[in-house]
């Protein structure tokens, strides 16, 4: 397992960033993600044999937002 941090474009509310987090724990490859609204960043613990980074920012862009920067 391996973890990263993504940095998202400014969550506008808390119901934003809870989407978000819903979108990426049903990814598949995702153990776990916690994000965070007043942050704007999302902690992802992943199997990177399962999903890339390429895929976590397409899950997140699903939800209308986007990732700035990872970590």
């Amino acid at each position: 397992m391996k973890k990263i941090k993504l940095y998202l474009e400014e969550l506008s509310c808390p119901d934003c960033a809870n989407k978000i987090e819903q979108v990426l724990n049903k990814t598949e490859g995702v153990k776990k993600a916690d994000v965070h609204y007043t942050t704007s960043k999302a902690n992802v613990e992943y199997d990177s044999e399962k999903i890339e980074v390429a895929d976590l920012k397409k899950a997140v862009a699903k939800t209308g937002y986007k990732v700035e920067r990872t970590k």
